[in-house]
């Protein structure tokens, strides 16, 4: 075995499921297992860390060079546009909610202005009044 793994390395939430499934690993073993390793022409395993965290990353939605992604699929990673769907609905992705930390039922109140939206998350508080 003196060539590098031919396979691909998991990514997103193949990734996500399979590091969760070797919680019991250590980061190293687990960066193995997930396909983020070389194996050198003289024989030796070198795990790289670093494309396996960035992996994590990516499949984690986090971004922390400030760019974005420009892979062009809706619904990956936020863009900060959206565009009024046939039915006349416009849909706020899941990167939103997720980068919001929001949970199903979370509730907003909606303000119309002459170009905008406004949603302002109603409060338990709000809620009891």
């Amino acid at each position: 075995m003196s060539k590098k793994k031919k396979n691909e390395p998991l990514t997103g939430d193949a990734l996500l499921a399979k590091v969760k499934e070797l919680e019991h690993l250590s980061k190293e073993e687990k960066a193995k297992e997930c396909g983020y390793y070389t194996v050198t022409k003289n024989g030796v395993e070198r795990v790289n860390m670093m494309k396996f965290y960035n992996a994590l990353l990516e499949a984690k939605e986090i971004e922390i060079d400030g760019k974005q992604s420009g892979n062009g699929r809706g619904g990956r990673s936020a863009s900060y546009r959206i565009t009024v769907q046939a039915n006349g609905n416009l849909l706020i992705g899941a990167a939103y909610t997720k980068q919001m930390d929001l949970k199903p039922g979370d509730e907003f109140e909606i303000s119309l202005g002459r170009k905008h939206i406004r949603l302002k998350q109603v409060d338990e508080d709000e809620l009891e009044e």
